[in-house]
C-alpha cells in the first residue's frame, strides 16, 4: 500500500465546503463565554490546564508558540470544515464516502471531540502568549487540498505527521534555554501523544497499521512553518505571519508518486538549481540524514525539474519521510542541520 500527499504544489484542488467557516464559530470559539467553553471542554473530553500561567518566557519559547497556536488554528478550521462536510452530507462526504466498519453516528462523534480538542489546544496556547505580554494568534482564511472525505484524511494524517515530528523538537527548546517554559515540557508530552491517537484512528480509516514506525520521523519549527503557509490565503491573517521569526522556505514538489522501495523521484521548484552545489536530503524515522545528488536537471513550463534517488532500503521508515533540496552536497548530522542549508522544502512522502 502507498499514498503521497505533497505539500508544495500550487496545483493543489481546494475543498469543496458545505458553507464557507467563518469565525467566531457557532461555539464562540475563539473567545468562548464561559459556559461556551465548558460545553467545548465537555465535548473534548476534558478541560484547559488548570495550573499556574508564566510571566516571562525566552524569545525561542515565544517564537515556537506562535508556530504553535498558528497551526492548532489552522487544525481547527480544517477539523470543523471537515465536520460540517459530514453533518451535511456534502458531495464526497456523505454515509457512502465513509469507511465501514465505521457508521456516520460514530464518525460524527470521532470528528467532533477532535475538533473540540484542537481548540481546547488552540486557547491553551493563546492564554500562554497572553499571559507573557504577546498577542494573541487569531485566525486566518484556509485552503484545504481535499474535496472527499477520503482524501481529507489522508491530508489530516499528513500534516498531523508534522506535527508529531515538530513538538519534540520545541520540547528540546523549552527544556534547553533556562526560561521557565520547561514546565510546560510535560503539557507538549501529553498533546504529543494525543496527537498520535488521532494520527493511528487516520491511518486507520485508511486500512494502514494504526502505528506507522516505532520510530517517527523527526523535523523542525522551519520546516512545519513553511508547510503551514501553503494552506493559508496570502494576506488573510490579521497579525502578519513575517512578524514571526521564523524562516520561510521556498516550496519543494514531488511529482513522483513514492512507494516504500528503493527508487527515482522527480521534483520540481521555482527557481534555479544547480547540480555541482545542491543535493536532496530525506529525514526518515531517527536516522541520520541522508543526501542524495540530484540529476537530469531541466527548466521547463517556468519551473526547474530535477531526480534524485530515494533509497528506501537504507533504513527509511514507513509514514512520512521529509524531502529538502539544499545547499551542499555533503553529510548532515541534524534536522536542524538540513535546514539550516534548505533552499527549497518541506517535500514531504507519505508510504506505507
Amino acid at each position: 500500500m502507498h499514498s503521497t500527499i505533497i505539500l508544495g504544489l500550487c496545483t493543489f484542488v481546494s475543498a469543496v465546503f458545505a458553507a464557507p467557516l467563518e469565525f467566531p464559530l457557532p461555539d464562540g470559539f475563539p473567545k468562548p463565554s464561559p459556559s461556551q467553553l465548558a460545553s467545548i471542554q465537555k465535548q473534548a473530553g476534558g478541560t484547559l490546564p488548570n495550573g499556574p500561567l508564566p510571566t516571562s518566557l525566552k524569545t525561542a519559547a515565544i517564537i515556537t508558540l506562535q508556530l504553535l497556536a498558528n497551526n492548532e488554528l489552522f487544525e481547527v478550521a480544517f477539523f470543523n470544515e471537515l465536520l460540517n462536510n459530514v453533518t451535511s452530507n456534502a458531495p464526497g462526504y456523505d454515509v457512502t464516502a465513509l469507511h465501514p466498519p465505521l457508521d456516520r453516528a460514530y464518525t460524527l462523534k470521532a470528528i467532533t471531540a477532535i475538533a473540540k480538542q484542537e481548540e481546547i489546544h488552540s486557547i491553551g496556547a493563546n492564554a500562554i502568549l497572553a499571559s507573557v505580554g504577546q498577542s494573541p494568534i487569531a485566525p486566518c482564511k484556509y485552503t484545504f487540498p481535499a474535496t472527499t472525505f477520503s482524501e481529507a484524511i489522508l491530508f489530516a494524517e499528513t500534516f498531523t505527521d508534522i506535527a508529531l515530528g515538530t513538538v519534540p523538537a520545541v520540547q528540546a527548546i523549552f527544556a534547553t534555554d533556562g526560561g521557565s517554559e520547561v514546565g510546560f515540557v510535560p503539557l507538549l508530552g501529553s498533546i504529543l501523544a494525543q496527537e498520535g491517537e488521532q494520527t493511528g484512528y487516520f491511518r486507520y480509516l485508511q486500512g494502514k497499521t494504526p502505528s506507522a514506525a516505532p520510530y517517527l520521523t523527526g523535523g523542525t519549527a522551519s520546516f512545519a512553518f513553511s508547510a503551514l503557509q501553503l494552506f493559508i490565503v496570502p494576506g488573510s491573517c490579521p497579525k502578519p505571519l513575517s512578524s514571526i521569526d521564523l524562516p520561510t522556505f521556498k516550496p519543494l514538489t514531488v511529482l513522483t508518486k513514492p512507494e516504500a522501495k528503493n527508487m527515482t523521484l522527480e521534483f520540481s521548484v521555482v527557481g534555479p538549481v544547480d547540480k555541482k552545489s545542491n543535493s536532496i536530503v530525506y529525514l526518515s524515522g531517527q536516522n541520520f540524514p541522508v543526501t542524495e545528488p540530484i540529476f537530469d536537471v531541466v527548466t521547463r513550463g517556468g519551473a526547474t525539474h530535477f531526480k534524485a534517488c530515494f533509497p528506501f532500503d537504507l533504513g527509511f521508515a514507513n509514514g512520512l519521510t521529509i524531502a529538502a533540496l539544499v545547499n551542499g552536497t555533503g553529510k548532515f548530522f541534524t534536522d536542524e542541520g538540513v535546514a539550516s542549508a534548505t533552499i527549497y522544502g518541506p517535500g514531504l512522502i507519505l508510504v506505507d
